[in-house]
């Protein structure tokens, strides 16, 4: 296949008068397991170079050597293989995946530089997936349960049980939650008793079998609990604003507090101002201020 690519490239150039560096790949989707080694085509004709530069190159956010002046970088020195321009990569992990270029420069052709771009997957197997089920709930409220596996590839698709019994993922007007088999999400839109139980959710794909994570029990609380504990907290305040009173009221009998002044004041009131007349001769007030003393 590989030399028949050569031949039909060669073929039009000559048709054009253009003889140049050629570059192709058996193989331009690349999908391995992890783990397992990833071959990575990459094949190349010249006009009349025959030490041409072979270069490989990762794209992702940046770009980074696979393969530069004749060895591996990076994270791939040591775990990688090259057969003329043809890259194998052993025991790839998800961390492999992206768009690679394999670039031959030919210095001595009419056109120097060809390139050819493999795009490497690597598949994984379903984790355990991370479940979120709250352990108490109210009767009557809104509840979301959540799953999710980040790490599968291709994406799963998620299944919800209760109490390892399956729940319909179909919108029927007789159940009260619905089940998103991308998302993870089972909502409930209304819980009752009957909601309460072990509940676990499923991760499956078509690269190996399927996992789940442990089960986790929900309890549906009634509405009539609530409605207690808020007429309990209703009568604790009660209680202590009464205690407040009666402290306010005993510290004022004692003369601590305001009611203490304010007696005091209502008394200087009820004194008569007509019944009292400074005395006018101020030598009278030295005597009797003498006499006192």
């Amino acid at each position: 296949m590989t030399r028949l690519l050569l031949f039909f490239f060669l073929a039009l150039m000559l048709i054009h008068g253009i003889i140049s560096v050629i570059v192709v790949t058996s193989n331009p989707k690349v999908e391995v397991y992890e783990n397992t080694n990833a071959v990575l085509s990459c094949k190349f004709q010249t006009e009349k170079e025959t030490n041409p530069r072979i270069e490989w190159k990762k794209k992702g956010r940046d770009v980074s050597y696979v393969y530069f002046d004749g060895e591996f970088t990076g994270l791939f020195r040591g775990r990688a293989s090259i057969d003329g321009a043809t890259v194998t990569l052993h025991g790839v992990n998800q961390k492999d995946s992206g768009i690679y270029h394999c670039e031959i420069t030919a210095r001595q052709d009419q056109i120097r530089l060809g390139e050819v771009t493999v795009s490497l997957t690597v598949l994984v197997p379903p984790h355990a997936p991370s479940c979120h089920v709250p352990e108490t709930a109210v009767s009557g409220s809104e509840v979301e349960l959540h799953c999710e596996d980040k790490l599968t590839v291709p994406p799963v698709t998620y299944s919800w049980y209760k109490d390892n019994r399956p729940l319909s993922t179909a919108h029927v007007t007789e159940i009260n939650y619905s089940v998103d088999n991308k998302t993870g999400t089972l909502k409930f839109k209304s819980l009752s008793k009957s909601n309460a139980g072990n509940y676990r959710c499923e991760a499956s794909s078509n690269i190996g079998p399927p996992k789940s994570c442990m089960g986790q029990h929900m309890n549906i609380t009634e509405f009539e609990l609530n409605l207690t504990l808020v007429i309990a907290v209703g009568v604790c305040a009660a209680l202590l604003l009464l205690s407040c009173s009666l402290a306010v009221c005993l510290c004022c009998q004692r003369g601590y507090c305001c009611c203490y002044y304010k007696e005091r004041k209502r008394g200087k009131h009820k004194r008569n101002p007509a019944n009292y007349s400074p005395p006018s001769d101020p030598e009278h007030y030295k005597h009797t201020e003498s006499f006192v003393i």
